[in-house]
């Protein structure tokens, strides 16, 4: 009970000031996503709202922001668009049918991600390599800022163009304003955050001298969006009703899509959740965090927001400006609710310029500088993995980008442990021939282990010992079966020693005549084996 007040009442400044800085610069992004998926600007704010107060109150990482995120829109939009198109054969409202699929796999995307929770899979995090993890900050570092880019950009005879002259050179100028003022204010000055301060000083400049720049509000009516301004999130009784229309939907897109936006949406939390223990020097609940992140979906679902997961520019934005505790997450979702609620046209005039210019701030403070100096001091896979997950968070999504980053890295451990394996051989005054293997015996060093042996030309006796070597799994235990049974094809005698319990129950269960040549010792080692081995005949 202490700990769970400190994180609301520690630093109550600092969290309030944070939040509100994070609410501003929660809203051109919750809008943006909300065009990417295809749905109203509204449905991205109550995401983004409800997002991030469920995740700030039960969440495993206090200080981490939720809300609506590119990373699942780019995926919700085939699912909005396939609904969209069924209903056109239904004669249905098409852009009501869409969402209410949308706000169906929410529901499902909630239960999967709770239930990774329940079944603690998120200590799987601790999988993911350091040079995978610096990939993942680069790359998305990268995405953020090139997702700002679209903001310099305006709607001429119906068509986005690229800015120019006069308003290219007021919107750099805003920007580099806000971007002084965030870099020159700390050193001066850490009692007021230095985004907040930078996006009102600018705010107040656009406003009070008049100036013809992008807001909030125009970027929102250029987008096909009516406005900031709305009530409170409605429960959805009608998704209930849109059962019926699925049909056989349900296998062909619903589920797959919940399982792809339930895996996007807890690799990037977790990911975060790393990242923020790293800046922080604490450490959170992955799996708190999944029963948090899939509780907040679920209730999207039910309230008609878009879901989502924690956004790291967010974050950063919220721990940079001095948020550490719950109530920070708590402020900026509840200040978000206002500005639909009572600030909309306040907001609404607030210059992109001066948000863009906090994002870029927030890119030059995620990107992981070092990575640079050390590309040449690491070896020569991590360099591959780490400039890989990088590339492929630009050109494809998070999720793909961290599982390549871990299937690589996986790959490169088992073939430099493939290699290792070695068998030092002797002769006893007896005249048995020992093989003294020395490293891993698993699928990948099974070849290897095979090519040590010259079962036609050892003689009668040999014994091979384990004493430091490990068999890890089933590809190691059919090895060592195999090798055993050519020996005794040759009708010659072979003893196998310093093999732990687990393996020895294996091959036995394997086949029992194994119990002859098996030498048991005190000094077995003890570690187990990861199998699924069944009965079977040799």
């Amino acid at each position: 009970m202490k700990t769970l007040l400190r994180n609301f009442t520690q630093n109550p400044k600092n969290d309030i000031l944070s939040g509100l800085t994070v609410a501003l610069a929660l809203v051109p992004e919750a809008v943006a996503f909300a065009f990417v998926a295809g749905v109203d600007p509204l449905v991205g704010l109550y995401g983004a709202f409800m997002m991030g107060l469920i995740t700030a109150v039960f969440g495993g990482r206090p200080g981490m922001i939720s809300g609506a995120t590119g990373a699942m829109a780019v995926v919700m939009v085939h699912l909005v668009s396939k609904g969209n198109e069924v209903g056109l054969t239904l004669d249905q409202p098409v852009e009501q049918l869409g969402l209410q699929w949308l706000f169906i796999t929410l529901l499902l995307v909630g239960v999967i991600q709770m239930s990774a929770g329940f079944l603690r899979l998120g200590k799987f995090v601790r999988l993911i390599p350091h040079p995978v993890m610096l990939g993942f900050v680069n790359g998305l570092a990268i995405v953020i800022f090139l997702s700002q880019l679209g903001l310099f950009k305006t709607k001429v005879n119906g068509e986005f163009e690229w800015l120019s002259g006069g308003p290219l050179y007021l919107m750099l100028g805003l920007v580099a304003l806000t971007m002084g003022i965030m870099w020159g204010l700390p050193k001066l000055t850490k009692k007021v955050p230095a985004a907040l301060l930078a996006i009102i000083v600018v705010a107040a400049i656009a406003i009070l001298g008049g100036l013809d720049v992008s807001t909030v509000g125009s970027f929102i009516r250029e987008g096909g969006g009516s406005g900031l301004e709305g009530g409170l999130p409605m429960f959805q009784w009608q998704i209930f009703d849109m059962f019926s229309t699925l049909n056989g939907h349900w296998l062909s897109t619903i589920v797959p899509t919940a399982f792809i936006l339930a895996a996007i949406g807890l690799i990037e939390s977790l990911m975060t959740l790393n990242l923020i223990d790293e800046l922080t020097e604490t450490r959170g609940s992955g799996n708190r965090e999944c029963v948090a992140q899939g509780g907040a979906n679920f209730i999207n679902g039910l309230f008609g927001g878009m879901g989502g997961c924690a956004m790291i520019g967010q974050s950063i934005i919220n721990i940079n400006s001095g948020g550490r505790g719950r109530l920070s997450g708590i402020i900026a979702a509840v200040a978000l609710l206002c500005f639909i609620l009572f600030g909309a046209g306040l907001i609404e005039q607030i210059p992109i310029a001066a948000l863009v210019g906090v994002m870029f701030m927030v890119v030059i403070g995620t990107f992981a500088w070092s990575s640079f100096r050390i590309l040449h001091k690491i070896p020569l896979a991590d360099t591959v993995v780490l400039i890989a997950v990088s590339a492929i968070t630009v050109w494809q999504d998070l999720a793909i980008a961290v599982l390549s980053g871990v299937v690589i890295s996986a790959l490169v451990f088992a073939w430099k442990n493939a290699t290792m394996i070695r068998a030092r051989k002797q002769i006893k005054e007896d005249g048995t021939k020992v093989y003294e293997i020395w490293g891993p015996l698993f699928f990948g060093s099974v070849q290897n282990f095979n090519g040590k042996f010259d079962v036609k030309n050892d003689p009668t006796q040999v014994e091979i010992d384990f004493m430091e070597s490990k068999v890890s799994d089933h590809s190691g235990i059919e090895a060592l079966r195999g090798i055993a049974n050519r020996y005794i094809q040759q009708g010659k005698q072979v003893k196998l020693t310093h093999l732990s319990p687990d393996c020895i129950a294996l091959l036995l269960k394997a086949n029992p005549r194994f119990e002859t040549i098996i030498e048991r010792s005190i000094d077995d080692p003890r570690y187990y084996v990861v199998t699924d081995m069944v009965d079977q005949e040799i």
